[in-house]
């Protein structure tokens, strides 16, 4: 006869949070294994005071958070669950939640053997109980990969070397986040379709992350023309997001990148596509945004 080990948890797989620089805010990304709770503590948790916006990209909900403490007034049905606490020192964050009923064991049992956990404290949930927990986690930086050319007219496609590589270099210091596709203007001298890919990784040892991924993408990429950029920060700044859509509605040339002074951007392979490496960063998790295809054609 089948059993089930523990019938009311279900593990968050993994859970990082992303510092800004500055600490003025988090992004706290929660990896999810069921869906419907996941939509459901994005529909409660975005009344709480802390929380600034609720994103849902892919297998993760991703909430921006800002540093504070709050008492959080829960009600049955209409406010059962929330983060109250967003605090942080030099080298951790802790998140405290509180909830009631169900949302109580979300919020302590679900959540606090996820991967990425460095420690936990919780009370007892279950049945009718409120009960709250406080999680912590490492800082992680946010580090964007952008990748282009890589195939040839006859082999390879740029967009499944990236998330392989990623996957093959995710570990438990680097963590993948997201995989983007990004439509470029359609230049003469494109494969076919014109894309580039950026790659989002939540970082704790940012170098050993690129140096990896880099010897990866020399000893696999087809072209010899592949052009690999990287923008280490929590938001790309104006002048990067500018030049991604400049990218995206013409044709230019190699001058424009090299006018381009962004702060935290690195050049790790120049060759002819490191100008759409360089514009798929600012499109990072913008999925509608970096598919448009903007050729002037309707």
């Amino acid at each position: 006869m089948e059993s089930i080990s523990e019938p009311y948890v279900i593990h968050y797989p993994r859970i990082v949070a992303v510092v800004e620089e500055g600490s003025s805010h988090v992004e706290l990304v929660e990896f999810f294994d069921c869906v419907g709770g996941a939509m459901w503590s994005q529909h409660h948790y975005v009344q709480s005071p802390l929380v600034e916006s609720v994103r849902c990209i892919g297998g993760t909900m991703r909430y921006l958070l800002r540093p504070g403490s709050v008492d959080l007034h829960l009600e049955g049905s209409r406010f059962p669950a929330g983060i109250s606490g967003v605090a942080l020192d030099e080298n951790e964050i802790s998140i405290s939640y509180i909830g009631m009923g169900g949302g109580g064991v979300g919020v302590t049992a679900c959540r606090e053997t996820a991967k990425g956990v460095l420690r936990s404290r919780s009370d007892e949930s279950g049945g009718g109980r409120v009960a709250g927990s406080t999680i912590w986690l490492p800082h992680r930086s946010r580090v964007l990969i952008g990748v282009d050319d890589t195939d040839t007219p006859d082999k390879g496609a740029t967009w499944t070397l990236v998330h392989n590589i990623a996957r093959a270099v995710e570990d438990d210091l680097s963590v993948y986040l997201s995989h983007t596709i990004v439509q470029l203007y359609p230049v003469p001298y494109r494969t076919k379709n014109c894309v580039s890919i950026v790659a989002e990784f939540a970082s704790t040892d940012t170098d050993r992350l690129i140096n990896r991924f880099h010897h990866l993408l020399e000893r696999y990429t087809l072209s010899e023309k592949t052009g690999m950029a990287v923008f280490q920060g929590f938001t790309p700044p104006k002048a990067l997001i500018d030049f991604g859509w400049k990218v995206k509605t013409g044709e230019i040339g190699p001058g424009l990148l090299d006018s381009l002074k962004v702060e935290n951007l690195d050049i790790i392979m120049n060759g002819r596509g490191v100008i759409g490496a360089v514009a798929a960063l600012p499109f990072f998790t913008k999925y509608e945004e970096a598919l448009e295809l903007c050729d002037g054609r309707t």
